[in-house]
């Protein structure tokens, strides 16, 4: 019987992800030859060639392809042993990490952590990270978070089996107005209306995309004024006048402004979409499941 060891099998899974052996390494705090080492028992162990030179780099071969799309189904049954296995040992009350991108730590997280805490028996321990939104795959692949806040747009296809995700909440994207704007008391606005203002997003990453793709869905490709990341900032440039911004309404609820004014896109209704991610099988862990089910209900209560 070929023998297949975990171990290594998860190093050439990281290898397909990270794509040279020098990340891969840097990932799993190994060196690079001690990576190449391995990789070499493994193909020895199974007998057949599980890399191929492509120039300075390394491709895999369609053995291993084969070798990792059988892996992945043992991966997820030891996540749900492990699931079950902690359940028996702590029961409900286990740890939890949870990686979660800014807006999502208190308008999510939190009001989920203390509906546990409001709970009629002990719940898991939550330790919160938060991480940008791109980052909750690497999270979840090097097992520092076991549950992750994403956004759809950064997810991986439904068929890929390293991850199972849960769709939590559609975001409404309202629009950010200086209060002296001359659609800032419109009776109804939509996202055409404000084709010549000058907009604030930032230069690149999933921000910039949402920004313009809801822009072109309008009918106009918007002028950036200013590049900026983080909502307060954002904001601020928005109360000076200086342009105006799509904000979601998760961060809107938490950053106000005297001087803004937040208005509703009825007519074109753009929203960016949340979901939560475990690695695949985790889902069956009763605290996973304890957490992901709070944050399910405060999802459906968000408005």
């Amino acid at each position: 019987m070929t023998e297949w060891d975990v171990k290594k099998l998860r190093i050439l899974r990281t290898l397909r992800d990270r794509g040279t052996v020098t990340a891969t390494a840097e990932a799993l705090l190994m060196t690079p030859s001690a990576v190449s080492q391995q990789l070499t028992n493994l193909a020895r162990q199974l007998g057949v060639e599980l890399l191929e030179a492509q120039g300075r780099r390394v491709r895999l071969t369609d053995a291993a392809h084969l070798v990792l799309r059988h892996a992945e189904a043992v991966f997820a049954q030891l996540e749900r042993a492990d699931a079950e296995l902690t359940g028996y040992l702590r029961g409900e009350a286990g740890e939890v990490r949870v990686g979660a991108f800014s807006t999502a730590v208190p308008a999510l997280v939190v009001p989920a952590v203390t509906l546990l805490r409001a709970a009629d028996r002990p719940g898991p321990e939550v330790r919160v990270r938060e991480a940008e939104a791109a980052e909750a795959y690497d999270l979840l692949t090097a097992g520092e978070v076991d549950l992750a806040l994403s956004l759809a747009a950064h997810a991986p296809t439904a068929r890929d089996p390293r991850f199972t995700l849960f769709p939590l909440l559609a975001d409404p994207l309202d629009v950010a107005l200086p209060a002296a704007h001359p659609l800032a008391g419109a009776p109804a606005l939509r996202l055409a209306d404000l084709a010549a203002d000058r907009w604030i997003f930032g230069g690149s990453g999933p921000w910039s995309e949402i920004t313009t793709a809801a822009c072109e869905a309008a009918g106009f490709v918007p002028e950036q004024a200013h590049s900026a990341a983080g909502w307060t900032a954002i904001l601020a440039l928005v109360e000076a006048g200086m342009g105006i911004a799509l904000v979601p309404r998760m961060a809107s609820r938490e950053q106000r402004r005297a001087g803004v004014v937040m208005r509703v896109l009825d007519a074109d209704q753009p929203r960016r979409h949340v979901v939560a991610a475990v690695r695949h099988g985790a889902e069956s862990g009763p605290a996973v499941a304890r957490v992901l089910a709070a944050l399910t209900e405060t999802a459906r209560t968000f408005s």
